[in-house]
């Protein structure tokens, strides 16, 4: 299925854990001390340096870009490492976040909560997922290099939803069709 940015309720609604995707439209990528920093105004109440809302982050650190390409290498990173803070930014209307690996039930609440989204961008590959990738630039927190966050722009950009809006985890499916078959 393809969609595009900005993610709504209406665009969201029928993807279920282990529906493949192809996102489209612009995201940001945000990684451990851009979410640190996310969080810290968020508890200060203080305006964010992005609009969270019906937004989708991931969870890169891309590598500088080659001459005559737009971004380096940009996989996904271990997404537990963000879920003390991603309740908050769901809080704030974030829809849709991209990394690998299983997130805590905390966070799998929170999604289901403010129906949201976690999608699975496959490890490894990425040089290729790079590709998929058209516009890229810094708009906060240059500082953190390769941890700042970015606009990018995406075409067709390849994911598994993990964790739809109605509580459902892929893993966990998946975990159970294997028992099931020992």
């Amino acid at each position: 299925m393809k969609i595009k940015t900005p993610l709504t309720d209406e665009k969201i609604k029928d993807l279920k854990a282990g529906d493949k995707v192809y996102l489209s439209g612009y995201i940001y990528t945000a990684r451990d001390q851009a979410h640190k920093k996310l969080y810290k105004l968020i508890k200060n109440n203080e305006e964010l340096p992005i609009d969270l809302n019906n937004s989708v982050l991931y969870y890169t650190g891309p590598a500088p870009a080659p001459p005559d390409q737009t971004i380096g290498a940009c996989g996904p990173t271990t997404s537990y490492r963000m879920d003390e803070y991603t309740p908050a930014l769901l809080q704030r209307g974030l829809k849709g976040i991209i990394g690998k690996g299983p997130r805590s039930k905390r966070v799998v609440e929170s999604l289901k909560e403010h129906k949201a989204l976690y999608f699975a961008a496959i490890g490894g590959t990425a040089a290729l997922l790079s590709k998929k990738i058209i516009e890229a630039k810094v708009i906060a927190y240059p500082e953190l290099e390769t941890e700042a966050i970015r606009l990018l722009k995406l075409k067709e950009f390849p994911l598994v939803v993990i964790n739809d809006i109605y509580g459902n985890d892929y893993y966990e499916i998946g975990q159970n069709k294997f028992k099931e078959t020992r």
